[in-house]
């Protein structure tokens, strides 16, 4: 997954957006930031909630296994 701030006007309001590897939008922002640098700050943050909820979890050892 990719990050992308879009600005899609003439004032400067930018969006961010999270696309896959082969460039199809996954998620995008419906609020506006007025700069590419707060919207890439908030992208990041869903960013890391997505890769948080995809990420699988921790294989258990058997009881009679644990030392």
């Amino acid at each position: 997954m990719n990050l992308l701030a879009v600005s899609t006007s003439r004032l400067a309001e930018w969006r961010w957006r999270i696309v896959d590897l082969q460039g199809a939008t996954l998620e995008e922002s419906s609020a506006k930031f007025p700069t590419i640098g707060a919207a890439l700050a908030a992208g990041t943050e869903q960013l890391q909630v997505l890769r948080e909820r995809d990420r699988p979890l921790p294989a258990q050892v058997p009881w009679h296994r644990r030392r």
